[in-house]
């Protein structure tokens, strides 16, 4: 069930996550953040975050949701695990980093609401169609 879970869950939050990323907040970071952004992604690490950051939200939020049948449970975990672990990212940022703008921890610990809770009630949604 873990894989399957898995799946759909990091099929999801891809597809939202690139539009977000590469359309709508583009522009921001690089107004916020342009002289500490690099030049070119690197993918090795965001590999890394995208499958750990998935097996967190199948593990802790969604399958948890499944069990209970309760969509709601997905919503409101899921936008706490985006908080907390958004806010492990921002906030060390904010505190150690010269500089580091306060409106770019806001708008991620938004972002990491919204994106975590909408990637986990899709993916209770979808996982409920398909039998999962």
């Amino acid at each position: 069930m873990f894989i399957k879970l898995y799946a759909i869950a990091i099929s999801v939050f891809i597809a939202i996550d690139m539009v977000w990323l590469g359309l709508v907040a583009k522009n921001f970071y690089s107004k916020h953040l342009g002289s500490l952004m690099a030049k070119e992604v690197n993918w090795p690490a965001a590999l890394i975050f995208y499958l750990l950051f998935i097996a967190g939200l199948v593990f802790f939020v969604i399958t948890p949701s499944l069990e209970k049948r309760l969509w709601s449970q997905a919503l409101l975990t899921g936008m706490f695990f985006g908080l907390i672990t958004y806010a492990t990212y921002d906030l060390t940022n904010l505190a150690t980093l010269k500089n580091w703008p306060v409106i770019v921890t806001v708008v991620d610990l938004l972002w990491g609401m919204v994106l975590s809770g909408t990637v986990s009630v899709v993916s209770f949604f979808v996982a409920k169609k398909l039998g999962v």
